[in-house]
């Protein structure tokens, strides 16, 4: 069972349309250029170690796509304000992974906006 993991916490899948799978190493030119059948897009992280799915969701977000960005796989609860930073609403980890990044380790995280180094220079 996966796990989806949110600003405020953990949740059960809740999806139930169709989904368009991405893998990591898809080339930019071979993203979707239309998103109006598109409810949700998952970006596949093999490894937590392989950051080929942020570029792939700023550049989503930045070709105009505005549903449900997923990220997926190996994506650990420090770099869940990357994520979101760079576009996807979501991550999906598996159980075991949730056992040993608990909730709170996700949560202590969720206020991906304000602490990031643009936002310490500032202050």
């Amino acid at each position: 069972m996966t796990i989806i993991v949110r600003d405020d916490g953990f949740h059960a899948e809740d999806y139930d349309g169709a989904v368009t799978e991405i893998a990591p190493d898809t080339a930019p030119a071979d993203l979707p250029q239309h998103y109006d059948d598109i409810g949700l897009i998952r970006v596949a992280f093999p490894s937590f170690a392989d950051g080929r799915g942020f570029t792939l969701a700023r550049l989503l977000r930045g070709r105009g796509y505005r549903g449900r960005l997923r990220a997926a796989g190996h994506v650990i609860a420090d770099q869940y304000a990357m994520a979101r930073r760079s576009g996807f609403d979501e991550v999906e980890i598996g159980e075991d992974l949730a056992a040993r990044q608990p909730v709170e380790q996700w949560q202590a995280r969720a206020n991906w906006q304000d602490h990031h180094y643009r936002a310490r220079l500032r202050a």
